[in-house]
């Protein structure tokens, strides 16, 4: 048995998430999704043949990223406070310095029902660290039930009414996790010196990690002590991020059986590696299947191109010295001839005056010609090495007999062969509807008897024209 064991490790994201534990402020909602994949491949030999295990495991990890609403946690409905510190204002929340809480006309564009009022003209520092201070009204409101981890922002919106240029209002929130503090900030509404009058006042303070609880402050002075800055209606909505992961894991095997034929015959193993070498495995949602490989499609001009690169790398630029080798070739002439003329001589001063003429018509008689070896051109030589680099398994494929065929074109420079092709027309009603039987065979009792008949009648007049003869 053998073991094969191969991990790849894929990542793959629906959406762009910016969110982290250090983030400050809201993130961008969103998806991702990140797949370990991890393939095992089981091989098993028995005596018939091969098995192969395929495992493949997913874990899969998907985090969505989203953006929560606490809703106005000073709305004595939603839980968060009791109705004595509602942001409505229709109870004193307490605080430092003196406030009044006027109703009816008192409140001016406010409304009719009650509001709340800063009459304190000191100028100290607040508990939550403000300074200018004449009045507060302060509170704490406990939200670790919304489980806030990831960051967010705090929004508030408050409702002023300013008569006197010369007051002041301010809004500040604290943010804790526990005893530490998260965020801190302060807004100035109206500044003294700002004729405001009525008016709403919206804004926010971003936050990173925890937030268990948040302290709400607004103060403020009355410089004239005639009708100090009023205030309505506070509400004040946590945004905060929420991150979930959800991790899960798909597994998928696949198993394929490779039978060993040892006593099948060559061209049968032939055709089957042929098979799988002109396909591919593909791993699909019903199991294992095969493809096609896409071949590259055989045209007169691409062999005529690889013809013209072999030619080109068998054919490199060699300059020749003409007049060097004439002078060589002459000079082995020249000393051949000497050679041969020294030899007849010695030959003619020991041999009989008959044999000298023998010898003088041997040295008249010409050798015969051979006849010139015809020149193999280098497009011959090309189109031999691309039939010869075939697969020989697969010299008579459609393939490789098309690429034969193309390369006795292009050596015949027969180029029209290709371009004079005419598609035949299908003979109209040749075909028809009919269907035959698959069921029953009909025999046709007469057809059969006249075929049959008449070959043995001819089968012995053929016989008795012998025993005649």
């Amino acid at each position: 048995m053998v073991w094969l064991c191969i991990l790849v490790s894929l990542s793959s994201s629906s959406k762009a998430v910016d969110c982290t534990t250090d983030t400050i402020g809201l993130c961008t909602p969103g998806v991702t999704e990140t797949i370990i994949e991890t393939i095992t491949e089981e091989v098993i030999h028995e005596t018939d043949g091969i098995t192969i295990i395929t495992t493949t495991t997913h874990d899969i990890t998907t985090t969505t990223i989203a953006n929560e609403n606490s809703g106005d946690i000073l709305d004595s409905d939603n839980g968060y406070v009791v109705s004595s510190k509602d942001g409505e204002m229709n109870i004193d929340w307490g605080g430092q310095g003196p406030a009044s809480m006027p109703s009816g006309n008192s409140c001016g564009q406010l409304g009719t029902d009650k509001c709340a009022m800063i009459t304190g003209s000191g100028n100290s520092t607040s508990t939550m660290g403000v300074e200018g201070m004449g009045t507060t009204f302060i509170q704490t409101v406990d939200i670790s039930d919304l489980n806030i981890k990831h960051g967010g922002e705090t929004n508030y919106s408050i409702k002023v009414d300013k008569q006197d240029a010369s007051d002041s209002i301010y809004m500040h929130i604290t943010g804790k996790d526990g005893n530490t503090n998260v965020f801190s900030g302060t807004d100035v509404l109206s500044a003294s010196g700002t004729a405001s009058g009525y008016q709403t006042y919206e804004s926010s303070f971003d936050f990173a990690g925890s937030l268990t609880t948040v302290i709400i402050e607004i103060g403020g002075r009355d410089i004239n002590l005639a009708i100090g800055p009023m205030f309505d209606s506070v509400s004040i909505n946590v945004l905060y991020n929420t991150i979930n992961t959800i991790i899960s894991q798909e597994i998928t095997t696949v198993e394929m059986f490779v039978a060993l034929n040892i006593d099948a015959p060559e061209e049968i193993i032939n055709i089957v590696e042929d098979i799988f070498d002109s396909n591919d495995m593909v791993d699909t949602d019903e199991g294992m299947t095969m493809e096609p490989i896409e071949m590259e499609e055989v045209t007169y001009e691409t062999v005529e191109t690889e013809m013209a690169e072999m030619i080109e790398m068998e054919m490199p630029d060699i300059e020749i010295e003409v007049a060097e080798i004439e002078i060589e070739i002459e000079a082995e002439i020249e000393a051949e001839i000497e050679t041969t003329v020294e030899e007849t001589i010695e030959e003619e001063m020991t041999e009989p005056e008959v044999e000298t003429k023998e010898v003088e018509k041997a040295e008249v008689k010409e050798e015969p010609k051979e006849e010139p070896k015809k020149e193999e051109s280098a497009k011959e030589k090309a189109g031999k090495k691309i039939v010869k680099s075939m697969d020989d398994k697969k010299r008579y494929d459609a393939t490789n007999q098309l690429k034969t065929l193309i390369v006795m074109q292009v050596l015949a420079d027969s180029k029209s062969f290709f371009q004079s092709q005419k598609e035949l027309e299908d003979r109209q009603g040749f075909f028809n509807d009919a269907v035959l039987a698959d069921s029953q065979i009909n025999y046709n009792l007469m057809g059969q008897y006249l075929l049959f008949v008449g070959s043995d009648g001819l089968h012995n007049e053929m016989v008795e024209s012998q025993w005649r003869n």
